[in-house]
């Protein structure tokens, strides 16, 4: 038998794959975030199926519920928000998995920054603008970032930045972030994106705080920052260029 984590997406429940959408239709045993994965996707679990919100539950007892499944020869779906590739924690189930003995794979699912830039309608890598984009958090309560992987440090290339987790530090984000963006840098906050409830926030980095503080925004929510956000003066892409040598 096997574990599947499938990437759940940011949050609108259409905005799954198919093999996502199939491998929750199999699962006799479903394991999901109820704080953050939709609970419409959970009709898709076949009749009779073990749904288990792991939201209050520590890793140990996650595992355990996979192991168990493993055992009594059930399929499980292991849902999580977002693209399981980033700030998922599926590493270190996977670790134990294969300490137990237990095999998996795992579905790609929507990225909550896709989602944003989407309902931003900006691409992050524009022309002779920014060609780089930086995922990353920053740490309070959660794991300490390693050594060199601090805002003033990766801030230094001022490629376009996406943060997670973070929106709760704006204030600090904005402060650590100036130096080398500078003030009048763009920023956008995107909350909920893809849900009915989506909030987004457009400003820059002296005034992005103080909207978030406003508009009550407290988790669930991604920064992004950089001059891709309202660049409209930029060299079209040598992608489709008439120029282009297609032979």
């Amino acid at each position: 038998m096997t574990v599947r984590f499938v990437g759940a997406g940011p949050g609108a429940a259409d905005l799954i794959t198919v093999r996502g959408q199939r491998a929750i239709a199999s699962a006799p045993v479903c394991l999901y975030a109820g704080s953050l994965v939709p609970a419409e996707l959970l009709e898709s679990c076949p009749p009779g199926a073990r749904l288990v919100d792991t939201a209050r539950m520590a890793l140990e007892e996650i595992v355990a519920e996979m192991v168990s499944a493993h055992g009594a020869g059930h399929d499980v779906a292991r849902l999580h928000s977002g693209d399981p590739s980033v700030f998922s924690a599926m590493a270190e189930q996977m670790r134990r998995l294969d300490a137990e003995g237990v095999p998996y794979e795992v579905i790609p699912g929507v990225p909550a920054f896709a989602a944003a830039a989407a309902s931003l309608r900006r691409e992050l890598t524009v022309p002779g603008v920014g060609q780089t984009v930086v995922l990353t958090r920053t740490s309070v309560r959660a794991t300490p970032m390693p050594e060199g992987e601090d805002l003033g440090t990766l801030g230094r290339s001022r490629a376009t930045m996406v943060l997670h987790l973070a929106v709760q530090r704006v204030e600090a984000v904005a402060a650590e972030l100036v130096p080398n963006y500078g003030a009048d840098c763009p920023v956008a906050v995107v909350a909920r994106a893809s849900r009915d409830d989506e909030v987004i926030l457009r400003g820059t980095l002296a005034d992005i705080a103080g909207q978030v503080r406003e508009a009550g925004i407290l988790r669930t929510a991604v920064i992004v920052v950089g001059r891709v956000l309202t660049a409209s003066e930029f060299p079209d892409s040598h992608l489709y260029s008439a120029a282009r040598c297609r032979d």
